[in-house]
């Protein structure tokens, strides 16, 4: 039998006092906006490569995946959720520390700042190719500024994404506590939620005029073994669109219980699970095997009428503003972490001007130059999918539930842990091994 979970000790303070309640008041947040707040987590740049995993597998296993991942996503919560209040951790280095030492929380923190600055790069290559547009496959795919005013060097990616990261991002960052962007958070997601709206409205209206493409329930594998391992490539996209891992504590230890985030953790994973699915199937109703890596490129195409112009704009800027909002949230946890890692005896970095701007302005630079340089976003989310954000969403918890230092996992657990470990390690190394032989393959033709 396993021992029950204890509460997390709370400093001791007198009960009476008033400015000790009006503390615990601020402290604890709402149901709903813990959903929100996962919700808003999940939902992010990951949505745009859904329909290419359609494309690439099929619609029948990719809803199967989605379904799949959604769920192990909220089980794996579970394991950390349970581990942390019954080791007393409140942080996802703590719960690793608690398991593995020091360096199971250095780990945990590198490999968060891999996956929010890979996230705020890919951010930053999305909204380049819908301000700026890109070339792919010979094809070039006009931004919104060059629809709108024709070809300048203003508009082009380069200075598109300067004056973002400087008259916006920038702003944004300098914003020392994360609930100064709690308006611009809703905004996002309200505005990814018009993005999912319109792009399956068109759907419909192009599936009643019989103007959309027919799909591939299932894969096509006409190149042998090399196809087949294609398939574990596009995997681990979906596996990105569902890591919201390392927002969880923080999420959750705003909850006067902190379990019920695991309530809310359904309910987020569910909602999202609804979203990518209607966006994978619409887009690839869409647009078939046309279909784009980055699939907001696919709206530029002309439309046969005013409003399918305007509709096709309107989907395009909505979701590049929805990831501009979204863009500091990221940069938050990136800063904190790697603080914690670089200066763990260090006060906050809130009352530390010289470490705050240290550490912000490298990192945007960072970022602005990798977006430039990166010219698909579809590699990246191999990478990530592949590595770190398995890591996070699986591979950390799976190693926490079975190395079991408390004591507190049951037989079915490390069951479900074992299962969960091998199908993520099996699965990082073939999309590796296959990313890397698609790299060589291609770098040898050219």
């Amino acid at each position: 039998m396993s021992p029950p979970i204890k509460t997390p000790l709370l400093p001791n303070q007198s009960p009476s006092s008033s400015s000790s309640e009006e503390k615990e008041d601020q402290k604890h947040g709402s149901f709903a906006g813990a959903v929100f707040n996962i919700s808003t987590s999940i939902v992010g740049a990951g949505i745009m490569s859904i329909p290419a995993a359609f494309k690439v597998l099929g619609v029948i296993p990719s809803l199967s995946i989605i379904i799949i991942i959604a769920w192990l996503s909220h089980i794996s919560a579970g394991f950390l959720m349970k581990s942390s209040l019954a080791g007393e951790s409140i942080t996802y280095a703590g719960v690793m520390k608690d398991s593995f030492g020091k360096s199971g929380s250095v780990s945990v923190q590198i490999v968060n700042m891999v996956v929010t600055f890979g996230a705020m790069i890919i951010f930053s290559i999305i909204i380049g190719d819908v301000l700026s547009g890109t070339e792919k496959g010979g094809i070039v795919h006009m931004g919104l500024l060059q629809e709108w005013f024709g070809f300048h060097w203003w508009n082009t990616r380069f200075f598109g994404l300067l004056f973002i990261f400087v008259f916006l991002f920038l702003p944004l960052v300098l914003c020392r506590r994360v609930e100064r962007l709690a308006l611009s958070s809703a905004i996002s997601f309200l505005l990814a939620l018009l993005f999912v709206v319109i792009s399956s409205v068109l759907a419909i209206i192009a599936l009643v005029k019989g103007e959309t493409k027919i799909p591939r329930l299932f894969p096509e594998l006409n190149n042998g073994g090399v196809s087949f391992f294609n398939l574990f490539t596009a995997s681990p996209v979906i596996v990105t669109a569902f890591t919201f891992h390392f927002n969880l504590h923080p999420v959750g230890f705003e909850l006067k219980d902190p379990l019920e985030v695991l309530s809310a953790t359904k309910i987020s994973v569910i909602l999202c699970a609804t979203i990518y699915s209607a966006t994978g199937l619409f887009c690839y109703l869409l647009f078939g095997d046309e279909t784009m890596t980055d699939v907001l490129m696919n709206f530029d195409q002309t439309s046969n009428s005013s409003i399918g112009s305007l509709l096709n704009d309107i989907v395009r800027l909505s979701y590049a503003i929805h990831l501009m909002l979204v863009f500091p949230l990221l940069n938050f946890s990136l800063r904190a972490n790697l603080d914690e890692l670089l200066f763990p005896m260090k006060p906050s970095l809130v009352k530390d001007n010289k470490r705050f701007f240290g550490l912000t302005f490298p990192l945007i630079i960072s970022c602005f130059l990798a977006a430039i340089a990166i010219p698909d976003i579809w590699y990246f989310f191999q990478f990530l999918g592949s590595t770190s954000t398995v890591s996070i969403a699986f591979i950390f918890p799976a190693a926490i539930v079975l190395w079991n230092v408390n004591g507190i996992s049951t037989l079915r657990e490390k069951i479900v842990a074992s299962v969960m470990l091998a199908l993520a390690v099996a699965t990082s190394i073939i999309a590796i091994s296959t990313n890397i032989y698609s790299f060589t393959t291609t770098t040898e033709e050219a």
